[in-house]
């Protein structure tokens, strides 16, 4: 749910390091091997466990667990992938589910309607994450070795919901025997169905992971597949650029657009550009610090160059109007952020800020690797020194970034906290829950916002969706009233572009907008 950047000190820090160590790297195309290198800018592994699993990793376990549906960007449709078909009663309450043949996990065990019920049953029971998404359903039945029944308390598209990038996947619930199957994960096991398994993870290594091909994969290993992945760590893009070009990475998630403009250009490389659900977001932490106060908080909306920011982009961001990207329900013209230094000073001054008052002194923290959250911090430090404070903005590694958030001293969180967000499966629904919903154990709601009708608003989403459209529309423009207008929550700087580049050896790529980031590598082929 992540991306950063770095500071220019750092980063060239970075890119001198990682090149004197470069001759050391798998060369791809020169080897002609069947290995398709991802250069991540961020660590790829906050957590193994697929019922809890809920960042980066993400991209790494979509090729080693499936999930019973995938989203299909372009026919805005979820299409099989463990489920061959489904079924859904009249008045939307039941989901019946039919079953691939033949499936094994990578343990060696069947793949069945219990193991699918256990499965779902104990994503639903951790209760972190996206286990949300499961609400809807009130009870999980094997009917038979291959149909699994759904039984919902009110109408939910379960089949959208399957196909979500979290808590969904299906997995040996007996893997570790008698042991704790979460400690079992942690220590880089795995035990899903998908076409790769993991070899080896090593936690802060430039390789962080590498994924093997799991030889019983049911979609079995015929034509030009790569065998394996691996993750290699790379957070300065002009050393990821490098790599690309000298054949060494396959897949570089995040350019500046200069860079990307380059590798439009060179021959060596394919590019893919087109629209995103991700979008960039800052949390303004409301229970300590400055920004505790409401008239700070909407001064820093105000203080944002958006249009500035957005045009530095140069293509690789567009402008956003709410918490909903376009193209989603829930998506609300009207609420675009808009940039006033004047009324942002007044807004201070009666906060008790700025002359004759108290100095503002703010703090930011922000992913490291990322250029386009690196300009927006520049942008933003210069605002608040043009409205006589100081803003500390941090570039940082992201389980230490999430982990200042989430300390259990307020003080000692941030301000601000940006990160990109996208949704759990193609509905607006998670960003409403998963930041803004009150939250017992921290996990992404950084503005610790606490209101039980605000919950109350965003609890009937699911429903009204399924239910009743217009309806559905409207509370989505209420609850960005809400948190954007009357609580001043967070801002929302831009939508990001879907940028992609490639080597040419990679054929058959397909970006999936539902999937931000993340390569199903099985689906490709190598270029021989």
């Amino acid at each position: 749910m992540n991306r950063a950047s770095k500071a220019i000190a750092v980063a060239v820090a970075v890119t001198l390091a990682l090149a004197g160590c470069s001759g050391g790297a798998v060369k791809n195309a020169a080897g002609g091997n069947d290995t398709f290198v991802i250069a991540p800018s961020f660590a790829v592994v906050t957590d193994l466990d697929p019922s809890t699993a809920y960042s980066n990793e993400l991209m790494a376990m979509q090729n080693v667990y499936e999930s019973l549906t995938r989203y299909n960007s372009k026919t805005k449709k979820a299409e099989p992938l463990l489920a061959t078909s489904w079924t859904v009663s009249p008045d939307g309450l039941t989901w019946t589910v039919s079953l691939r043949k033949g499936v094994k996990f990578h343990t060696g065990r069947a793949m069945d309607a219990t193991a699918v019920k256990e499965s779902l049953d104990r994503n639903r029971a951790a209760k972190f994450g996206a286990s949300y998404i499961w609400d809807a359903v009130s009870e999980i039945t094997a009917t038979d070795p291959h149909t699994v029944t759904f039984t919902l308390s009110y109408p939910a598209p379960v089949d959208l919901i399957a196909s979500a990038v979290s808590s969904t996947y299906i997995y040996d619930v007996k893997a570790a025997g008698s042991g704790d199957l979460s400690a079992w994960f942690n220590t880089g096991k795995d035990a899903g169905t998908g076409p790769y398994t993991i070899s080896n993870w090593t936690k802060g290594a430039e390789i962080e992971m590498k994924l093997g091909s799991y030889p019983d994969y049911w979609g079995g290993w015929s034509g030009d597949h790569f065998k394996n992945v691996e993750f290699r760590v790379t957070p300065d893009a002009n050393t990821a650029w490098q790599l690309l070009k000298n054949g060494e990475v396959d897949y570089v998630d995040v350019l500046t657009p200069q860079l990307f403009a380059q590798a439009k250009k060179t021959p060596s490389v394919q590019t893919s550009a087109g629209s995103s659900f991700q979008n960039l977001l800052a949390l303004y932490n409301t229970k300590s610090g400055p920004t505790e106060n409401l008239n700070v908080r909407k001064a820093l909306q105000l203080a944002i160059d958006y249009s500035g920011l957005v045009a530095s982009l140069d293509g690789a961001g567009v402008a956003s109007s709410g918490i909903a990207p376009e193209g989603l329900l829930g998506y609300t013209p009207g609420f675009e952020g808009k940039t006033n230094l004047k009324e942002a000073a007044a807004l201070l001054k009666t906060a008790g800020y700025g002359p004759g008052g108290k100095e503002l002194d703010l703090t930011m923290s922000y992913t490291q690797g990322d250029d386009a959250q690196a300009k927006f911090a520049t942008l933003l430090v210069s605002a608040i020194e043009q409205l006589g404070g100081k803003l500390t903005a941090t570039p940082m590694d992201w389980n230490a970034q999430w982990d200042q958030a989430k300390s259990s001293d307020a003080a000692q969180r941030q301000d601000i906290f940006v990160m990109y967000w996208y949704p759990d499966y193609a509905d607006a629904y998670s960003w409403f829950y998963s930041l803004f919903h009150s939250q017992k154990q921290i996990s992404f709601n950084l503005s610790y916002f606490d209101d039980p009708k605000l919950d109350a608003v965003i609890d009937s989403l699911p429903k009204l969706t399924a239910t009743d459209r217009g309806a559905a529309e409207a509370a989505y423009a209420s609850l960005q009233k809400t948190i954007l207008t009357d609580n001043a929550l967070a801002s929302v700087p831009f939508v990001q572009a879907s940028q992609h580049v490639l080597s040419d050896r990679v054929g058959d790529f397909v970006d999936n907008t539902a999937y931000p980031g993340m390569v199903h590598v099985y689906d490709t082929k190598v270029v021989r």
